[in-house]
């Protein structure tokens, strides 16, 4: 049973959304079910929707949530964006709360077979959905992108300062063999860098390893998508809790959620119509990091970033049920 991250503070945020009996929460990011077993323990009578695009990820936290909860959760293999069309097909109008773990997943990162570490020499497939002989992996990119296409994604994906270097070298390299295996693209990332570079930071590896792994699973357009359409599910009332563990993802949801704390109206208006107040209120400042004990306790927390929010107004024109009515 792995720990996950910041569950007390989670929980908190969730509980004033959830006081209605028949409550329901969906757990975007399900994984082998850490938080859903919290809340399902907390709030008693809550029903909790999780959705996950890993088939391994469910088979385990069915297990796990069967014990806790059998019958007050149902589990859906969906890509977290889907969540509208899982909503729908549910027969759910709205939802009380949403919370998005985002990043790689212990059970991924502890098989050897998926991929992710790049601390274990391990084939480079990275698929979050297990794979299934559909879409593209790690390996396929390194084998078939060209240099300049490289470039681009270690350098917006991982944020890496010799992207264009280690480019060059994986071109390089696959004229004599293609990749297959993570230790070789780990030993050729350590070589690619300059050896100052590689006494500071952890691994060198890192931050190719995040790339390569966000542009398999299109995590970004993902979330981009997948933030708004969560918080059309919410009720007035409802919360959204999101932990994400880089800054790429949490400029993600700063960005996607900061115009519905707007006003719809043009700046300077002396009264602001009905219809126009801003639909969500920021429950946190900023971005919150975890605190040095949890960090201790559950190093997967180091680099933890929590944003929550509140919805307080319907769409324009649209009515939409209050935390006590959502269905």
């Amino acid at each position: 049973m792995h720990t996950p991250v910041l569950t007390g503070r989670v929980l908190d945020l969730l509980a004033p959304a959830l006081t209605t009996p028949g409550s329901v929460v969906v757990d975007a990011t399900v994984g082998l079910g850490g938080h859903t077993a919290a809340l399902l323990e907390r709030f008693p009578g809550l029903e909790v929707i999780g959705l996950d695009r890993d088939p391994q990820a469910l088979a385990h936290s069915r297990a796990r949530l069967d014990v806790v909860a059998a019958g007050q959760f149902r589990l859906v293999q969906a890509v977290y964006d889907e969540i509208g069309a899982v909503l729908a097909r549910l027969g759910r109008a709205s939802v009380h709360g949403v919370l998005f773990d985002l990043g790689v997943s212990s059970l991924q990162l502890d098989s050897d077979e998926r991929g992710f570490a790049y601390s274990r020499d391990a084939p480079l497939d990275m698929r979050m959905d297990g794979g299934d002989g559909s879409g593209q992996t790690a390996a396929d990119i390194l084998n078939s992108y060209d240099a300049v296409a490289l470039t681009r994604i270690l350098r917006d994906y991982g944020e890496e300062r010799f992207a264009r270097r280690i480019a060059e070298a994986i071109v390089r390299a696959r004229a004599d063999a293609p990749f297959t295996t993570s230790a070789r693209l780990v030993d050729l990332i350590r070589n690619a860098i300059p050896a100052p570079a590689r006494r500071t930071g952890g691994n060198p590896a890192k931050r190719t390893f995040q790339a390569l792994r966000i542009e398999v699973n299109t995590e970004l357009d993902v979330l981009a998508r997948a933030l708004p359409a969560a918080f059309d599910a919410l009720a007035v009332g409802g919360r959204l809790v999101v932990l994400s563990y880089h800054s790429l993802e949490d400029r993600i949801v700063k960005h996607q959620l900061a115009p519905y704390a707007q006003e719809l109206v043009p700046p300077g208006m002396p009264v602001v119509p009905a219809g126009a107040a801003p639909r969500l209120r920021w429950l946190t400042r900023g971005a919150e990091p975890a605190s040095d004990a949890e960090k201790v306790d559950n190093p997967r927390a180091a680099s933890v970033r929590l944003r929550a929010a509140e919805r307080t107004a319907p769409n324009p024109g649209q009515a939409r049920p209050t935390t006590g009515g959502a269905s």
